[in-house]
């Protein structure tokens, strides 16, 4: 179950929530001491204009001034601020629009929510922004490398019942990939393994002995290319890169991927965008029973991952629905 949370007193400023900090406790004598040491890329004189805006409150929303004396527990809200925010050239697509749910298909390198480099180039704060809708919340994870579905709740009070269908497994999810041709492996194949955290590498999974906790059907669909082929993946359950892992285990790792490549060893991640080489992994299609309508949902991406191998618009190929 998500855990409860505060409601923010600062409403969304440009389609971009307020974040929310729960202070520690600690010898700080200001909250804006704090700020300052938990956040060293911000000043204290950043903070002290972010304050005299208004722009940080506590959970009760009075405004938080320089001097306001540190509080183990309290729950600071203030707006992030990133002025060299880099672009991701790429747009997003709306698919499907009601008032319980806004149905997005992501391209690749577009993060998903707020974090890190990235605040306003995120699909929440685009559709936000482009809808008039500061309610929305994403329901469900895609990773920034990879396109496709990614389901918004559009009121709070639904986003726990559309979470739950993902927590609980009831979401029948499809992905498409390229990767290696290699007509020797038999297929289809089902690849269960327990995946845990890599200690070497940050953010990295790995398989390791033990009781499985992912599975994957793995079809291959065809070679699409030299020495490439397309894949149907359909994972039953939801590990974090569970299916960049399974495929990499098997000597078929995703084409461009960056931190699984096994056989790109060029591709290791140098901490630049890459746009010219996008991820060859696509979220194509989700479908659940609705939890709130109590309808059958069935969603497709319009995005084709030929086209971003071979140079064409990474983009999809219709207009937006809204």
């Amino acid at each position: 179950m998500p855990r409860p949370e505060t409601p923010s007193p600062l409403p969304a400023l440009d389609g971009v929530g307020a974040s929310c900090i729960a202070l520690p406790p600690g010898p700080w004598p200001t909250v804006a001491a704090f700020l300052v040491h938990r956040f060293p890329a911000v000043t204290e004189a950043a903070w002290a204009a972010r304050m005299a805006r208004g722009h940080v409150v506590d959970e009760a929303g009075e405004p938080v001034r320089p001097d306001r004396p540190y509080r183990a527990h309290l729950k600071v809200f203030y707006y992030r601020d990133l002025p060299e925010e880099p672009r991701v050239p790429f747009d997003e697509a709306v698919l499907f629009q009601d008032e319980h749910l806004v149905v997005v298909d992501k391209p690749h390198f577009l993060p998903v929510t707020p974090g890190g480099r990235y605040l306003q180039e995120t699909v929440l704060v685009r559709v936000r922004r482009r809808l008039g809708l500061d309610t929305l919340v994403p329901v469900h994870r895609l990773d920034r490398e990879t396109a496709g579905l990614v389901v918004l709740a559009v009121r709070p009070q639904d986003r726990a019942a559309y979470h739950a269908l993902f927590r609980e497994r009831a979401v029948g999810k499809v992905y498409e990939a390229v990767a290696p041709w290699r007509p020797e492996l038999p297929m289809p194949q089902v690849r269960r393994s327990r995946l845990a955290e890599s200690p070497q590498a940050f953010m990295q999974m790995r398989e390791v002995p033990g009781e499985p906790n992912a599975e994957t059907l793995i079809e291959c669909l065809g070679p699409c290319g030299p020495g490439l082929a397309r894949y149907r993946l359909t994972p039953s359950t939801g590990q974090r890169h569970q299916l960049r892992v399974h495929m990499a285990a098997l000597g078929l790792p995703l084409h461009n991927d960056r931190i699984y490549p096994v056989l790109q060893p060029q591709l290791a991640d140098d901490g630049t965008p890459g746009f010219d080489r996008p991820l060859q992994l696509l979220a194509r299609s989700l479908a659940f029973a609705d939890p709130v309508t109590g309808q059958a949902r069935t969603f497709e991406s319009r995005r084709v991952l030929s086209d971003t191998i071979f140079g064409h618009d990474a983009g999809s190929h219709e207009e937006d629905i809204e």
